[in-house]
């Protein structure tokens, strides 16, 4: 199954480069190559582009949760709100759910199946190549979820 592993987010704005450090580590690992992984700064339309030709995607981001700092949630696209969850949209352009809704209706091949890694944060817009503690710390368990997912062996409640 083609699959595209995207981090999301902008490593030179503290917590929200961790999209793509679990992203960078997730490369690293053997199990993954024959997974194409990238590192992004993108939303909506330009995000849904990244994704033609895979059936399936998992978007790992910075996301602002009523979750402690550092929580990761898991879960199906389908399952977020169709709101602004950081690059997920953005305010010039739609939410990646409308963007994929677009593609499709010109006829697009996009993934069915596209997972959300998120990890909790409120701290994205300070200028820092480093990640605050909590956000470091949940670096290794988030890889091991986006492994999980790859593997299928992640259970979804």
């Amino acid at each position: 199954m083609k699959t595209l592993v995207i981090g999301l987010g902008n490593p030179i704005l503290g917590d929200d480069g961790v999209g793509w450090r679990v992203a960078e580590e997730v490369k690293k690992n053997p199990a993954c190559q024959n997974v194409s992984v990238d590192c992004l700064s993108l939303g909506g339309i330009s995000l849904m582009e990244h994704l033609i030709g895979y059936e399936r995607a998992i978007l790992i981001d910075a996301l602002a949760l009523e979750e402690p700092v550092g929580s990761i949630l898991v879960l199906k696209l389908s399952d977020l709100p169709n709101y602004s969850a950081f690059h997920t949209t953005s305010t010039h352009d739609t939410s990646l759910q409308n963007a994929i809704e677009l593609g499709r209706s010109m006829g697009a091949p996009l993934p069915d199946d596209i997972t959300v890694v998120g990890i909790a944060t409120n701290r994205v817009y300070d200028f820092s190549e480093e990640l605050s503690p909590p956000i470091a710390e949940a670096v290794p368990l988030a890889v091991k979820f986006v492994l999980g997912v790859l593997d299928r062996n992640f259970k979804f409640y």
